[in-house]
C-alpha cells in the first residue's frame, strides 16, 4: 500500500506501477463506436437549432454592405415601430470590446463607429419570425461615410494615412503584430553552406467548411438583479471562453450566465472564440425577457470566417553537402483580415513551430500580420503552422534534388530524435518521426516508385509535427487547464461531468474509454455530460489539440483515485493488499487467483458502504520547463509533440494540368490510440481537408465588386466531395510520451501540415514543375508546365524524367 502512487499526482503513461490492473489492456487502443453514434445516425440527435422554447423569438443581423466605412448615423424607429418586432439593438448596446486573446480586445458585438469588411454587424432585430426580422432589417436606415478599402496586406501596411487605419482598436495603423526572433547566427551558417535554397511561397487562405452554421439560442430565467440567470446554448468549440466575454460584455456577474454547448456539427477551429450572434441573442433576450433564437445562413458563416490566413512567405534555407540543415529565414506576411482574432498567437506560431521535427543550427522568422479589410482570419485545424510547414517541406525537396538524395533521406539525417530541444528552446519528449518516415516509405512502395513512374505519374514525401496542448492557458493564470469530476452508481454505472468540447472529434468518448478501462465498467454504463457551465468543472475547449493530452490526464487521475478506493474496499473484504485486485470487464478479481471475483456492482455497494458516495475530481495543468525564457517563449510550447509524415501520389494531365491525387499515406505518432477507430478517423478527415485546401479551395474577396466573397455558399466555395476524395490510408505510430495519459498525444490536427507539400512534391515529380503557390488549381499547373516547356526548348533545362511520350504529344509543342 505505500508504494501506491499518490493519485494527485498528474497521470503518467502507466507511471502508476501499483496499479492494481493487468497489463492487458481490456479496452485501451479497441475500436470503439462513438458514444453518441446512434443518435446522429438516427437523426435524433438535437443540435442548436433544432431547440424551441416556449414564447421564442428570432434574431437577424443587419450587415455592412461597404468593406471600410464610417458609420454616421443609424435610425432603427420604423423598424421598432413594425408589427412583431420586439427590439432592436445596435453597436450603442456592446461598447465594450472584446477578444478571445487577453491582449488584443479590437471588435465590438455590433459595429460602434466604422465597419471593417463587408458583412461586418450593425445592427440586430428579435421579432416572432425570421421573415418580419428580415423585414425589419430592411426598414433600418444606416448613413454611411466611405473610406478607402484595403485588401491586399502590403498595401495596408504600407498606409500611413491615421484616418485609414482599419480596425479602431489598432495603436499601430494597419500593423496588427510583428514578431521577429533569432537563435544563433542565421547569417553566417548560410555564408558557410553548401547550398542554400531561396524560395517565394503563398498559402491562399481557406475556411472550415462544417456542416452546421453557428447558431444561438438565449434564455433570462428570473430577474439578474435577484439572482436570475442568462442562459445561452450556443454551437461554440469553447464554453468557457465565451462565457466569459459574455460576462465581460454584457456587465454581468458570471455566476448570472450559464453556457451550454449542445451536440455540435464541426468546428474545425471555426467557433473557437465568441461571434456577434452569442451577444446579440443574449442582450435581446434580457430585453424583451423571452427566449431569442440566432441561426446564421450560410452567407453569414462565410462572412464570420476565422479560417486559415493567407500567407506569402520568402524562405531561405542552408544544407551541408550531405542534406544536413545548417539555418533558415523566414520572411512571412499574414493577411489577417478586419480583427486580431487570435492574431497574435498565429504571427508567433508561423514561425515558432517550424523547428520541429528537423534539426538545426540558426533560425530567423520574422512575421508580419496586417489588418485588411477582409473577415477576420483566426484558428483554422493546424492553426498558423500549416503554411509554413508548405514552405520548409518544399525547400527540403528542392534541396534534395540539387544534392541528388532521396527526400526520405535527407530528412532521416535531420530527425531531432527524442528528448531532445529545438533551437528555440522547446523541450522534444517522445519523437516518433523516423518510425512514421519508415511506416510510409514502405506501404507507398516509395523505393521503387520514385523517380520511376512514369511521366504525369509522380510521388512526394513531406514531414511535419504539432502541439498536443498549449503549455500556458490563453489568459494568464496559475489554475488547472481541465478538470474532470466521475462519479459511480451503485447499480454499476458511471457518470463523467467534463467541461471539454466535443466538435466531433470523439473526446467523449475518449473520456468514456479512459474511466472502463480503469474501472471495469463497460462504456455503454458509462454516461458523458460535457461542456454545460453550470454542471461541469471548468475547461479551457476544443482548440490546439489539447484535450486528449490534458483533459485525458485529468480524467485519468479522477479513475484512478476512485479505483483505489474500490479495490481498497474489495482488498479489505478479501484480506489482500488492493493491488492484487483489478477491476475488468465488469468484475473485481484477484489477480493472483483470478477465480475470486465479485461482480462489479457488488464491489461499488463495499466501497460505498466504506467511503459514502463515490465521486471525485481530477484536474490537469501543464509543467513550467517546456520552453525557453525570451518574449514569446510560451507560445508553442507544449506538453508533448505529435509526429507525421506524408506520402502524396498523383497524376498530372499534362494538357490540362489537372492534379488527381490518387492516394495519401498518412502515418502519425499519436503516442498511444486509446480508441484506434477514432484516431484513424482524425488522421483520414486530416488529410481529406489538407488535400482539399491544396486542390480546391479558397476563401477570397473580390476587389473589383467592394469586397464581397467570391463563392460564399457550399456550392460556389469548392470543397471535395466523396468522388474527388483519393484513397486515404491512415498508419498508426505509437510513440508513448510520459506526458499523456497512457502515452497518448494529438492525432486531430498535426495529420493535416504536411499533406499539401507532399502533394507539391509528388507533382514536381510527376512532370517536373514546382507549385509554390496555392491551391494547384489547373491553369496554375498548366501554365507552370508551359513555362518549363519552353526552358526545355531553349536548352536551358533537360526534359524531365521519363518524357518518352512523341515529340507531338508535348505540351507546348508545335507540330508540322
Amino acid at each position: 500500500m505505500a508504494n501506491d502512487p499518490d493519485p494527485t499526482t498528474p497521470a503518467r503513461a502507466d507511471a502508476d506501477a501499483d496499479h492494481s490492473q493487468p497489463r492487458e489492456h481490456w479496452q485501451l487502443g479497441k475500436s470503439h463506436r462513438k458514444v453518441d453514434a446512434l443518435e446522429r445516425m438516427r437523426g435524433v440527435t438535437r443540435y442548436t437549432d433544432d431547440l424551441k422554447l416556449p414564447g421564442m423569438l428570432h434574431a437577424k443581423i443587419l450587415r455592412s454592405p461597404h468593406a471600410h466605412a464610417r458609420i454616421v448615423a443609424i435610425d432603427t424607429r420604423a423598424a421598432e415601430a413594425m408589427p412583431g418586432v420586439h427590439a432592436v439593438v445596435t453597436g450603442q448596446d456592446f461598447k465594450i470590446p472584446y477578444g478571445i486573446i487577453p491582449w488584443t480586445p479590437d471588435e465590438n458585438a455590433l459595429a460602434v463607429d466604422k465597419v471593417c469588411h463587408v458583412g461586418d454587424g450593425v445592427a440586430g432585430v428579435a421579432a416572432v419570425d425570421e421573415d418580419t426580422a428580415l423585414a425589419a432589417l430592411r426598414a433600418i436606415k444606416v448613413e454611411y461615410e466611405l473610406l478607402k478599402p484595403f485588401y491586399d496586406p502590403e498595401e495596408a501596411l504600407a498606409n500611413t494615412d491615421k484616418r485609414l487605419t482599419i480596425n479602431p482598436y489598432s495603436r499601430k495603423g494597419n500593423l496588427s503584430k510583428k514578431v521577429v526572433l533569432e537563435f544563433g547566427e542565421v547569417e553566417r551558417e548560410l555564408s558557410e553552406s553548401a547550398l542554400v535554397v531561396e524560395g517565394e511561397y503563398f498559402f491562399e487562405g481557406t475556411t472550415h467548411g462544417a456542416i452546421e452554421p453557428h447558431c444561438a439560442v438565449a434564455h433570462l430565467e428570473g430577474e439578474l438583479d435577484q439572482g436570475g440567470v442568462l442562459t445561452v446554448w450556443s454551437a461554440t468549440q469553447v464554453s468557457h471562453y465565451l462565457h466569459r466575454e459574455l460576462s465581460k460584455v454584457l456587465e454581468l456577474p458570471a455566476q448570472r450566465i450559464r453556457v451550454i454547448q449542445p451536440p455540435l456539427g464541426g468546428a474545425f477551429g471555426g467557433k473557437s472564440e465568441p461571434f456577434d450572434l452569442e451577444f446579440v441573442v443574449a442582450k435581446l433576450a434580457i430585453k424583451t425577457g423571452r427566449p431569442v433564437k440566432l441561426l446564421y445562413t450560410r452567407e453569414e458563416v462565410f462572412y464570420s470566417h476565422r479560417g486559415r490566413h493567407p500567407m506569402k512567405m520568402k524562405y531561405r534555407t542552408g544544407f551541408t553537402k550531405d542534406g544536413v540543415i545548417t539555418a533558415v529565414d523566414a520572411k512571412t506576411i499574414l493577411d489577417g483580415g478586419a480583427y486580431s482574432s487570435f492574431g497574435l498567437v498565429t504571427t508567433y506560431y508561423s514561425g515558432q513551430l517550424l523547428c520541429s521535427p528537423y534539426d538545426f543550427k540558426a533560425y530567423r522568422f520574422d512575421s508580419r500580420r496586417a489588418y485588411t479589410n477582409k473577415p477576420a482570419c483566426g484558428p483554422k485545424r493546424g492553426h498558423g503552422s500549416v503554411q509554413p510547414r508548405f514552405s520548409i517541406e518544399i525547400q527540403l525537396d528542392k534541396a534534395a534534388a540539387q544534392l541528388g538524395l532521396d527526400p526520405i533521406e535527407l530528412r532521416r539525417r535531420n530527425d531531432m530524435g527524442m528528448n531532445s530541444q529545438t533551437v528555440n528552446e522547446f523541450k522534444i519528449g517522445s519523437n516518433g518521426f523516423l518510425e512514421c518516415l519508415a511506416a510510409v516509405e514502405r506501404s507507398s512502395d516509395w523505393k521503387r516508385k520514385r523517380r520511376e513512374l512514369p511521366y504525369g505519374r509522380g510521388i512526394g514525401i513531406a514531414g511535419s509535427t504539432y502541439i498536443s496542448g498549449t503549455n500556458y492557458p490563453i489568459y494568464p493564470n496559475e489554475m488547472p487547464q481541465a478538470a474532470v469530476q466521475v462519479c459511480l452508481d451503485r447499480s454499476g454505472r458511471a457518470r463523467v461531468f467534463s467541461g471539454a468540447n466535443d466538435i466531433g472529434q470523439g473526446s467523449n468518448t475518449m473520456l468514456a474509454v479512459i474511466v472502463s478501462e480503469e474501472l471495469g465498467i463497460p462504456l455503454h454504463d458509462i454516461r458523458v455530460l460535457s461542456a454545460d457551465t453550470d454542471l461541469c468543472p471548468v475547461d479551457l475547449g476544443a482548440y490546439s489539440s489539447r484535450i486528449t493530452l490534458m483533459v485525458g490526464n485529468a480524467c485519468l487521475e479522477a479513475a484512478r483515485k476512485l479505483r483505489r478506493l474500490v479495490c481498497e474496499s474489495v482488498g479489505k473484504r478479501w484480506d489482500i493488499p488492493r493491488r492484487r485486485v483489478a477491476l475488468i470487464a465488469e468484475r473485481a478479481m484477484d489477480l493472483e487467483n483470478p477465480e475470486r471475483s465479485v461482480p462489479l456492482v457488488k464491489a461499488l455497494h463495499w466501497a460505498e458502504e466504506d467511503h459514502g458516495l463515490l465521486g471525485v475530481v481530477g484536474s490537469y495543468n501543464t509543467p513550467k520547463d517546456r520552453h525557453g525564457e525570451y518574449r514569446g517563449g510560451t507560445i508553442g510550447a507544449s506538453p508533448a509533440y505529435s509526429f507525421t509524415s506524408h506520402v502524396a501520389e498523383v497524376e498530372v494531365d499534362p494538357e490540362t494540368g489537372l492534379v488527381e491525387v490518387k492516394t495519401i499515406w498518412c502515418a502519425h505518432d499519436c503516442g498511444k490510440a486509446l480508441s484506434r477507430k477514432i484516431v484513424e478517423g482524425q488522421i483520414e478527415g486530416s488529410c481529406y481537408m489538407g488535400f482539399g485546401e491544396a486542390l480546391m479551395e479558397q476563401h477570397v474577396v473580390d476587389p473589383d465588386h467592394n469586397g464581397v466573397h467570391a463563392g460564399p455558399s457550399l456550392l460556389d466555395y469548392r470543397m471535395p466531395t466523396f468522388l474527388d476524395t483519393p484513397d486515404l490510408e491512415a498508419l498508426i505510430v505509437e510513440a508513448p510520451d510520459p506526458n499523456g495519459p497512457y502515452g497518448a498525444k494529438e492525432a486531430g490536427e498535426g495529420p493535416l501540415h504536411s499533406s499539401i507539400p507532399a502533394i507539391a512534391n509528388a507533382i514536381y515529380d510527376a512532370v517536373g514543375v514546382r507549385i509554390d503557390r496555392l491551391p494547384f488549381a489547373p491553369p496554375r499547373v498548366l501554365e507552370a508546365l508551359i513555362a518549363r516547356r519552353a526552358q526545355e526548348d531553349a536548352g536551358a533545362l533537360e526534359p524531365h524524367k521519363r518524357d518518352r511520350r512523341p515529340e507531338a504529344a508535348r505540351v507546348g509543342r508545335k507540330t508540322a
